[in-house]
């Protein structure tokens, strides 16, 4: 078997894996929850009028602090909805496992023992003690 196959392998591994199962069930449940969807658009949308009003040369600033407070409103509403919260809890398990993967990965090319190998579990800001960034 070789490199390429074998990362098939591990790809069809990380999909079997519940971490995945349950990120792809929350992001669907994300996805079909209309009354999120519509605060994300919103907020998207207020960020967007913020950035404009923001880059104009003749500022609001009254506007542009009413427009922050709308904005970190519906960030404080969306971030409240159980599908978001269980999907945020869901996508940093399964990041934590790709986090965990790409570190072996790095740390095996880089010279260790894939078989003992473990990435570091925080930043140092030492590139030399890393085992990869996130």
């Amino acid at each position: 078997m070789d490199v390429i196959e074998i990362t098939r392998e591990l790809g069809k591994a990380i999909q079997a894996d519940a971490r995945y199962a349950a990120y792809v069930a929350a992001r669907e449940k994300n996805d079909a929850d209309e009354v999120l969807q519509k605060q994300i658009g919103e907020f998207n949308m207020q960020r967007m009028q913020l950035n404009r009003e923001m880059s104009k040369t003749d500022k609001d600033n009254d506007k542009i602090a009413e427009m922050n407070l709308k904005i970190r409103e519906l960030y404080g509403e969306i971030m409240a909805n159980e599908n978001m919260a269980a999907f945020n809890d869901a996508k940093n398990a399964f990041d934590e496992l790709i986090i965990r993967v790409n570190g072996i990965i790095n740390l095996s090319v880089s010279g260790e023992d894939p078989a003992t190998c473990e990435p570091s579990s925080g930043c140092t800001g030492s590139c030399s003690t890393c085992g990869g960034c996130h």
